[in-house]
């Protein structure tokens, strides 16, 4: 099976890793929503709490597991840095990632955020999402 077919710690990567630059809108055959969570949300890497919020977003994208997108002023950046992956999703667009560390524990590529999403999901702009399984984060 190939990679962009697999899922990815109950996070459906498919189309995200597509090489080509396309632009697709959701609909019908490709639905999403974007809603506030309302509870609390944390995430924390080797012990450390590095998201501590309320005002998370839920991402609902057709049948892929929902996705919380945490707002950059409620997540510690002192244990994140960029990394050099990118990948493109038709109906996000272009995702940069980031590298996380915690006292010894060091996780490549634990978090992505869309800096300029498409209009269709412009709603996570300033948002960062994390891979449930490279940190600890409860699922919804």
């Amino acid at each position: 099976m190939d990679r962009a077919q697999r899922p990815f710690h109950g996070h459906q990567i498919e189309e995200c890793l597509m090489p080509n630059q396309d632009r697709r809108v959701p609909g019908s055959d490709h639905p999403f929503t974007i809603e506030p969570n309302g509870k609390r949300v944390t995430v924390s890497l080797g012990g450390k709490t590095i998201v501590d919020t309320t005002n998370a977003l839920i991402l609902r994208e057709a049948a892929y597991a929902p996705v919380q997108y945490i707002p950059r002023a409620d997540v510690d950046f002192a244990y994140l840095s960029g990394s050099d992956h990118r990948t493109h999703c038709p109906y996000k667009g272009d995702a940069s990632y980031f590298d996380g560390s915690a006292d010894d524990r060091r996780m490549e590529n634990i978090a992505w955020s869309y800096e300029e999403p498409f209009d269709a999901v412009a709603a996570i702009r300033g948002h960062i999402a994390f891979y449930p399984g490279r940190v600890d984060m409860p699922q919804e």
